[in-house]
């Protein structure tokens, strides 16, 4: 796939859309000198305005008008780059986003790596990284699995089974809420115990340098809120878990850990380079569980920024130990784009 090309020496401003980590990523944009857009839906205007670090704000009535030609002329007169995250992927399809004219930071081939559950797996394969065995269909659920959207649903709709019968009791129940059209539509995966743990990195093509940036696990509701209610009352309740993430907390792990987190990190820099070229460069989450041996499991990447970056405002432990100043995951981006800007390597880092 090629490379977006562009004429632009320079960039003028940075923007992105207006839900997810908009906040972190446009006042670390500010913090490093450049202009700030943010494409906004209306019903959502009256949040940003409180945000005196964002310049300009572009209404739309939904954000999939980003690849409308009125969105395209706007950004591309502001010299603007796209900063992706979460929402651009849970609401737009990995074709309409490789369609997107304005430069994206990063790499947009990769998202829809990041949104195919089977892609998704094929990559984290050829990182050489431990996954939970995916199980191919319902016939073949004969122990404690979880079932999963595909795309950056941000545990909606995720549910348990165990066997045939309980896989199509929860795929029934979001068929009828219209979550999904089919069973096909549903990915698989065996359940794997242990401590959640969000891997937040950052790779620079123009340093070379693979950054760990933070830490953290996701709160989600209200399959951590069951767990403050006694077995017997669980029990009687009826209560069916959900995995919707409401929220993430920071996590500091054991420094022994450390050197395997940097490799794993490494080896999906490669993985991705070779698979989905230009690769990795930018944010990205390897997202899995420790379990009783300290032995890490993944089973998810984010291919972009994630929120769970958004604790780290004025930097984390992590990014404490690489940067005397603050730096949250949306200044770096900004502090890339500047470094890449002032080398004339601006190409490496959009696509």
């Amino acid at each position: 796939m090629a490379k977006a090309k562009s004429s632009k020496k320079t960039v003028h401003s940075i923007a992105t859309l207006g839900s997810h980590c908009a906040l972190q990523v446009l006042k670390g944009a500010k913090d490093e000198g450049f202009r700030t857009l943010l494409v906004c839906e209306k019903r959502r205007l009256d949040l940003y305005r409180r945000f005196p670090f964002i310049d300009e704000m572009l209404p739309v009535d939904r954000f999939d008008e980003v690849v409308g030609d009125r969105c395209r002329r706007y950004l591309e007169q502001a010299n603007s780059i796209i900063v992706p995250h979460g929402t651009l992927i849970a609401q737009m399809k990995s074709q309409d986003i490789e369609k997107i004219a304005t430069p994206i930071f990063g790499n947009k081939w990769i998202l829809r790596w990041e949104a195919d559950r089977n892609l998704k797996e094929k990559l984290m394969n050829e990182s050489g990284l431990a996954t939970p065995r995916a199980v191919a269909s319902k016939d073949k659920v004969d122990k404690l699995c979880i079932v999963k959207l595909h795309g950056a649903a941000g545990g909606r709709g995720y549910f348990l089974a165990w066997n045939r019968e309980t896989f199509e009791e929860g795929a029934r129940k979001l068929i009828e809420n219209k979550s999904i059209v089919s069973e096909d539509d549903l990915y698989i995966q065996e359940y794997i115990s242990g401590v959640p743990v969000y891997l937040q990195y950052f790779y620079s093509p123009i340093s070379g340098r693979l950054e760990l940036m933070g830490i953290d696990r996701r709160y989600e509701s209200d399959v951590d809120g069951i767990g403050r209610i006694p077995a017997k009352q669980q029990l009687g309740s009826g209560v069916e878990p959900s995995y919707n993430v409401v929220g993430n907390i920071p996590l500091v792990l054991r420094e022994s850990l450390l050197d395997e987190v940097y490799k794993m990190g490494e080896k999906f820099v490669q993985a991705a380079r070779k698979l989905v070229p230009p690769g990795m460069p930018g944010p990205f989450c390897l997202e899995g569980v420790y379990d009783r041996e300290g032995k890490f499991t993944t089973f998810e990447f984010s291919a972009r920024i994630v929120a769970g970056t958004n604790l780290y405002i004025d930097g984390s432990p992590y990014s404490g130990l690489i940067y005397d100043e603050p730096m949250s995951m949306g200044r770096r981006i900004a502090r890339e784009v500047k470094m890449a800007v002032k080398t004339g390597r601006l190409e490496e880092v959009i696509t």
